[in-house]
This record gives C-alpha cells, structure tokens and sequence, in this order.
C-alpha cells in the first residue's frame, strides 16, 4: 500500500479496570467515520499506568487480547497498545499488535521507569521489533524508550516509529521535543499516542498526541488535554522521495547494541 492510514485515539482511562476501558474504547471506536487501518491506543490502556501487576496481569490469550482481535476483525483495522501481561511467573508491560485477521506481534517495554519503581515489578524487554503490515514497516515502541534514542536507530529502514504513552503533564515538554527529533533524526514517520486525564495516583496527562513527518512537520491536529480521535495518512511517496534527496541514514554511525 502506498498509503496507511492511521487512527490516534487520545482518551482517559478508567483506573484499574479494564472492562470499563474495553466497553469505553468500543463505543469510541464506533466513532471513527472514515476506513482505517490502524488503531492506536495509550499505553496500559486497560489500566492506567499502575503497578498492581499481580492483582491486574492477564495472560498473552486471555480477556483483553480476545477483545483486541474481535475488534480488529469487526473494523478490519489493526489495534495496537500496550497491557500488563504475566508470562512464565514474570510480568512485562507489552505492546500487542493485532492484526485484522487475529494475527499478533508483541513487544516488551525495554527501558521500564526506574523513577515510579516499574523496574522493580515489570521484567524489561530485550528485543525490538519490526511489524510488517500492509507493506509498511513499523517499529513499536513503548513511552519511557523514547528518552533513548540508540533503541529507535532506524538502521532497518522502518518506515514509521511509533510510541504508545502514558507521559505526564509535567514532563510533556520533554515529549513534544522528543517525538519530533526522533521523526528528524531517523527520517521516518513518528506517532506518539498519549492519554489524558487524572490516574488513580493524582497525576495529570494532558495528551499532546501528534504525528510527524520525515522533516518532523506535525500532521496530525495539536489538540491537548482533551480526548481526541482523529485519522492521518502517511504517504510512502514522502518517505522514499525525502530519503532518495537527503541519504542521511547513510552517514549515520556504525555500532553494535549490547
């Protein structure tokens, strides 16, 4: 496909409680008026950014994935966001990538937030990965990992980073900027998907959802604090062309990841 089009979905979430935030993002999702192909929710969208891991863990095939597939298959769209999930006795903020026809990627949050203790709960992720889909290349990657920039290289020609979050107010400067230089830096399309509102710890989000180009250009709409639903189409013609003009992955450095 030469285009994707994509749904960021900027909400509140609803504390420690997933079958409310399932019934709720159904219903948005029924909103969504024109065809997409690709749904992007917050971060631990069935919970909220907490450390209750052991009350609140589902399995890899358990409830919410479940959910994840009917809706993907209802709105022949693939969903995205992250959950906790246990697996073999250890717990993992993971990313799941669901397919329209029930396929699944994953990925575990590598960098896990030392300054809210998720280190100390939450197992960190060794591997990237890169989801194929519809002929695009996505790396998936999860809030806290975009203060590293080494673990977003686009030394595999991906062709759109993306970043689900629960990022708060008091730091979201840190992710306007952010999102942008990743965009610039590695000449690939970059979403960043945030939530709003207050979590069950009093701290606030106030979204700054947004998409940007290849040249860090915003293309999505800037709306903050409020919830937001809104479809953007990214364009391979503007990555190659842009990529064909300026080579600066090219001339990026060589190293390797330990």
């Amino acid at each position: 496909m030469e285009e994707l089009k994509v749904t960021l979905i900027q909400s509140h979430l609803h504390w420690e409680n997933p079958v409310a935030n399932h019934t709720h993002f159904s219903a948005v999702f029924d909103t969504i008026k024109e065809a997409t192909d690709l749904i992007v929710l917050p971060e631990m969208f069935t919970t909220g950014f907490t450390m209750n891991a052991e009350l609140l863990a589902e399995k890899s095939d358990g409830t919410t994935v479940l959910w994840m597939q009917s809706e993907a298959n209802k709105h022949n769209a693939a969903i995205t966001g992250s959950l906790i999930i246990e697996d073999q006795g250890l717990y993992y903020n993971r990313l799941f990538f669901v397919h329209p026809d029930g396929t699944i990627d994953t990925y575990n949050k590598k960098h896990t937030f030392t300054l809210a203790g998720e280190h100390k709960i939450f197992t960190a992720g060794k591997n990237l990965q890169q989801i194929k889909y519809k002929g695009w290349k996505i790396r998936p990657l999860v809030c806290y990992d975009l203060r590293f920039p080494v673990w977003a290289r686009n030394t595999d020609a991906y062709d759109v980073l993306l970043y689900v979050a629960n990022w708060p107010d008091r730091r979201v400067a840190a992710w306007d900027a952010l999102l942008k230089a990743r965009a610039i830096e590695n000449l690939s399309y970059c979403i960043g998907v945030n939530r709003t509102g207050l979590d069950g710890n009093g701290h606030p989000y106030t979204g700054h959802s947004a998409a940007y180009d290849v040249l860090g250009e915003q293309i999505s709409t800037p709306l903050f604090e409020k919830e937001f639903v809104e479809t953007i189409t990214l364009k391979k013609e503007h990555i190659e062309k842009n990529r064909k003009q300026l080579q600066f992955l090219n001339d990026a450095d060589h190293f390797t990841l330990e």
